[in-house]
């Protein structure tokens, strides 16, 4: 049976890598008693996949698991047996069952809304909300967004401004536009500063990361972009109902994209 696991990563949490995540979820699901599905082969593995792994020091609230569990008496009481067994900085905030079909979530991963903060006792023309506020409005009036992408065998010049669907200093702005009330977060916003809100094309074929938005922004207003400066904190992750496999529609293109948060997506109605 296919289920779906929505994580926050918060805290000394957010400096452990991938391979080290996935390990700490297969010991959780052990010490809960849930039993995973196993691969075939010589060398069997549980079968579980991440929505988009989470770059080294980012926070999120919103992080997917997809799972293959043994049968449906698995789902029962999912939510308390998992937490028992978790530390406080990941913690398992949703679960669903899938329909047989449904794709995985990194298969169908779309877009993903963002939080960038400045941390503590850190400086940022961003905290400043006239020079804030001007930025974003000479950011908006760009025809081009382009950034320098490196990958491992190379670097190239990269236009992503159709990549960036919202952008926006003001949190009732972004939920009026996303639908979404997040409501009380995982990162304390008393101690990080908040100063912008995005949403950006995400997935397997373009993944436009928050870093490279922030660092044009930066560039554009002659300001050196200082990583150690933000805290990018994760918000949500969305599928694209309107895409097939290996294509990308933008928000404003020929064929728009139409999100829809992965937690309500491939889901199987009436099963807990």
């Amino acid at each position: 049976m296919k289920a779906r696991l929505k994580f926050s990563k918060t805290g000394s949490m957010r400096f452990i890598g991938h391979l080290d995540v996935m390990r700490y979820f297969q010991k959780a699901f052990r010490r809960a008693g849930i039993a995973i599905s196993y691969s075939q082969g010589f060398s069997p593995h549980q079968l579980m996949s991440f929505a988009s792994p989470l770059g080294i020091g980012l926070s999120s609230d919103a992080e997917y698991l997809d799972v293959v569990l043994e049968d449906e008496a698995q789902a029962k009481n999912f939510l308390s047996r998992i937490n028992e067994v978790m530390n406080e900085e990941i913690t398992v905030k949703d679960f669903m069952v899938l329909e047989e079909a449904a794709k995985t979530s990194m298969a169908v991963l779309a877009a993903c809304d963002y939080l960038i903060t400045v941390k503590p006792g850190k400086e940022s023309f961003l905290t400043d909300t006239t020079k804030r506020t001007g930025a974003l409005e000479r950011f908006a009036a760009r025809e081009l967004v382009e950034i320098l992408k490196k990958t491992k065998r190379s670097e190239k010049l990269v236009d992503i401004r159709e990549n960036i669907y919202f952008l926006t200093d003001r949190q009732e702005a972004f939920e009026e536009f996303t639908g979404i009330s997040y409501g009380e977060l995982s990162i304390d916003t008393t101690e990080y500063i908040p100063v912008l809100y995005c949403q950006l094309t995400a997935g397997s074929v373009v993944n436009i990361k928050p870093e490279l938005m922030l660092e044009a922004l930066c560039g554009q207003e002659g300001e050196e972009y200082n990583w150690l400066s933000y805290q990018i904190h994760r918000l949500e992750m969305y599928a694209d109902v309107t895409a097939k496999k290996g294509e990308v529609h933008t928000l404003h293109g020929e064929m728009p994209c139409r999100l829809v948060p992965l937690s309500n997506f491939g889901k199987r109605e009436g099963v807990w």
